[in-house]
């Protein structure tokens, strides 16, 4: 995968278990990895050290994804500081574990602004840099096997999700001309985010958890960043609009 070197790699989200897992994937095949998340740049280099240290790089700004000009202006700058993008990667997202009774409208309209508008945002704004810089370049949206099985306390989680499906299939569409591929990875159940904060207070849920998947693992964060390095790759070339599910069979007991 010597191919990824001195590639311009943007990921939102990027201080999540899983951004931070991708980034360091990407660094790991010498790409130029550029980063984003809510916090304050010092904020985020207490949360990763690795942020702070000199000759790394990865490259951090604070970015808004539900505010599309702020997308807009780090893209740009991106592209005017390191040159040509070659990879976007629409990772941020948040979660509200409650159901539709106690869910509030600005709990709802807040997962669809960061969720949805935020991986379109980023998307379209890492798609039209494409084309400026002429690079047939690459997107990935982290989706969730939630956009097509229905989670009672996950509700503006899944929808955001299933929309997010049709998002990439109808960019993949749209931007297919201009050699851009645009793919989603749909993981399962993953040792990351909130789910890793319970986890690691009740070892019992996360074996509960282990037990309802067919093929009986948890996904690592690492693990999902191998899959997108995978989807990047000149190995799939031909994939666009591809939703890779990558859940152990959940979706196979509960469709």
């Amino acid at each position: 995968m010597e191919e990824f070197k001195n590639k311009v790699v943007l990921i939102s989200g990027g201080l999540g278990d899983i951004g931070r897992a991708m980034a360091k994937a990407f660094l790991a095949q010498q790409a130029i990895v550029c980063i984003s998340d809510r916090f304050e740049p010092h904020i985020a280099n207490e949360r990763w050290p690795l942020l702070g240290r000199s000759q790394t790089g990865i490259f951090y700004d604070q970015v808004d994804v539900a505010d599309a000009a702020q997308v807009d202006a780090w893209v740009a700058r991106i592209h005017r500081e390191f040159g040509a993008l070659s990879i976007g990667i629409a990772n941020a997202a948040c979660v509200t574990i409650k159901d539709f009774r106690t869910l509030t409208s600005h709990e709802w309209r807040n997962e669809m602004a960061v969720n949805l508008d935020g991986a379109f945002f980023m998307a379209n704004a890492c798609a039209k840099s494409f084309i400026a810089g002429g690079t047939a370049g690459s997107i990935v949206f982290l989706g969730s096997w939630a956009a097509h099985a229905v989670h009672q306390n996950l509700p503006a989680y899944s929808v955001s999700k299933a929309g997010i499906r049709m998002l990439c299939q109808a960019m993949a569409l749209e931007y297919a001309k201009d050699g851009i591929r645009i793919n989603e990875i749909a993981p399962g159940y993953v040792n990351a985010g909130l789910s890793k904060i319970v986890w690691s207070t009740n070892s019992e849920l996360q074996e509960k958890a282990k037990a309802i998947v067919p093929l009986g693992e948890i996904i690592e964060a690492d693990e999902i960043a191998k899959q997108v390095l995978w989807i990047c790759s000149d190995n799939c070339k031909h994939m666009t609009g591809t939703s890779i599910v990558m859940d152990g069979g959940l979706s196979l007991i509960r469709p």
